[in-house]
């Protein structure tokens, strides 16, 4: 079964080659990445350990939207000071904490550390934690808990130490 940070790194290569669909299977577990306006998105992933096998598809954002939300985060960008933003690596929905009744994995000001766990995201009925990529400190949260996440959208902006 492919981790995380080899999905990570397969997305980077096919982002920054001129293939537009990429499509791979090994022991059980199949990944289909395709590219539109030059972005690679996660069309579908399954697994065989997955009880009941499910298709996560992207359904994109109209302009409209997406101009929103960049402008959105160019005005906070003005006013947060960080260095780096922890982004998600697949479509799913965030947890903020390993369960209802346990505290956020992080909140603001909260130091975190290389490989530090930030978040969950659920895809497909499987939880993937979500590591920190720097070691500084948590200066803004960009997502509620239960939120529905796209691939490469900022959850959490980190001010490097």
């Amino acid at each position: 079964m492919l981790n995380i940070e080899e999905i990570r790194e397969i997305v980077k290569m096919i982002d920054q080659s001129s293939v537009n669909e990429f499509n791979y299977e090994t022991n059980g577990t199949s990944i289909s990445l395709k590219k539109s306006n030059g972005v690679v998105h996660q069309v579908s992933a399954e697994s065989t350990t997955v009880q009941p096998v499910e298709t996560v598809t992207n359904v994109e954002q109209p302009a409209v939207q997406a101009t929103q939300a960049e402008q959105v985060a160019e005005s906070t960008k003005a006013t947060v000071d960080y260095d780096y933003e922890i982004v998600s690596p697949m479509v799913g929905t965030l947890y903020r904490a390993s369960s209802p009744e346990h505290d956020p994995f992080v909140e603001v000001g909260t130091v975190v550390q290389e490989n530090s766990v930030v978040c969950i995201v659920e895809a497909m009925k499987l939880f993937n934690e979500i590591a920190s990529e720097v070691n500084g400190e948590i200066v803004e949260v960009l997502v509620q808990d239960g939120e529905l996440v796209e691939f490469g959208q900022p959850l959490f902006r980190v001010k490097t130490k």
